[in-house]
């Protein structure tokens, strides 16, 4: 520190800032080359998820064709695998989304309004007649007879995005915070008072008082009067 640099160490500083400068012109031309790819493979679903998490996602289901076969639901958390089946073992929270959260209109999404991002991409139908979005987008690439371009891909993503704008809109107008829930309980420090006046007591009842007239006197049984006799008369 605060030393004059060696010649050695400044060849070392320059062959390092070569190899730099050499690794990022290979990314970009590594990254014309995927984009190139894509938009020759599968136009629709890069215009929709971009180049990218486009190729993660063929790549981590082997094909286009076999992306194509995949449900809605699978290419939500396809990528997050492991994390998925950790979850279920560890009986904890499972994941809501793998590689498709990379994505480019996810990304320009607000925080709070990413999750709605994602479903309208996946499992909402545009247009109301026909099948998801993204997995729509697949299946033309890998299973169209006669190709378009990207004409489904540029239509469904100019839907979402204002889709987009009138929900970030709307957010806006009802100011920061209303994407949220109602609070919870708040204590309210009024006092009230019981009205005695409300009280009602039942009456008590009169008991009935019995005389002696209204007693009968039991009377006995003949049968004991008729024992009585017959010992009397045994006696004598």
């Amino acid at each position: 520190m605060g030393t004059d640099i060696a010649e050695n160490d400044l060849i070392h500083i320059q062959q390092l800032a070569d190899q730099v400068l050499e690794m990022s012109d290979y990314r970009a031309k590594l990254s014309e080359y995927l984009k190139n790819r894509m938009v020759a493979l599968a136009p629709n679903l890069t215009v929709l998820l971009g180049e990218l998490v486009g190729a993660r996602l063929v790549a981590h289901a082997g094909s286009l064709v076999s992306l194509a076969k995949y449900p809605a639901s699978t290419v939500q958390i396809l990528g997050a695998e492991k994390a998925l089946f950790r979850a279920l073992k560890t009986k904890r929270d499972t994941p809501k989304y793998g590689l498709i959260y990379h994505a480019q209109l996810i990304g320009q999404a607000s925080t709070a309004f990413k999750g709605k991002v994602i479903f309208i991409l996946i499992f909402s139908r545009w247009p109301a007649s026909s099948p998801r979005r993204s997995p729509l987008a697949t299946r033309i690439d890998a299973l169209a007879e006669e190709s378009n371009g990207a004409q489904v891909g540029i239509e469904a993503r100019a839907n979402l995005e204002a889709q987009m704008r009138n929900e970030q809109e709307r957010l806006a107008h009802k100011g920061p915070g209303a994407h949220k829930q109602k609070g919870g309980y708040q204590f309210k420090s009024e006092v009230h008072t019981y009205d005695t006046s409300n009280d009602t007591a039942m009456k008590k009842g009169k008991k009935r008082r019995f005389e002696e007239d209204e007693v009968e006197e039991k009377k006995p049984k003949k049968v004991k009067e008729e024992v009585k006799e017959e010992e009397d008369s045994d006696d004598e």
